[in-house]
């Protein structure tokens, strides 16, 4: 996939007290969780959320994970999070960006790779599933022609 034409979502978040520590500042273990909101939204814009890729045969275990911690969010501080899908050929690779909705400041930063296991096997597949390629072809497509 082309970095040029990349899938992308983002999500508003306000800040939950239960998120914060002491000092009312997200926790860092608490990144990951609004990663994985912008990320269901994102695989729900071509029908492959988690129940769909169990659903197709596969498990989608993330791999690899990187967090680059900018600035700080607060409670009650309202967060976009944009997700992008920036690789699916060989794994499934979302860049993710954390800003504060009012300012546009970049808050966090990072990615996720998640690769295809086999159900059945449990093998690790090298090259992403048939049904991945068919569920994006539709909105790649789109995205080539704007």
């Amino acid at each position: 996939m082309s970095k040029q034409t990349c899938l992308s979502t983002s999500v508003d978040i306000e800040i939950p007290f239960h998120d914060c520590d002491p000092m009312h500042i997200v926790w860092h273990g608490n990144y990951p969780r609004y990663f994985e909101v912008a990320r269901c939204q994102l695989l729900r814009l071509f029908n492959y959320d988690y129940l769909d890729m169990q659903e197709s045969g596969y498990m989608w275990p993330i791999v690899d994970m990187r967090v680059k911690y900018v600035g700080s969010a607060k409670f009650t501080q309202v967060i976009t999070v944009t997700a992008t899908l920036v690789e699916y050929e060989h794994r499934i690779k979302i860049n993710y960006l954390i800003t504060d909705k009012v300012s546009g400041a970049k808050l966090t930063k990072g990615h996720t790779v998640q690769a295809a296991v086999s159900i059945a096997t449990d093998e690790l597949q090298l090259e992403s599933p048939a049904i991945l390629l068919e569920k994006l072809q539709p909105l790649l497509a789109t995205l080539k022609e704007d």
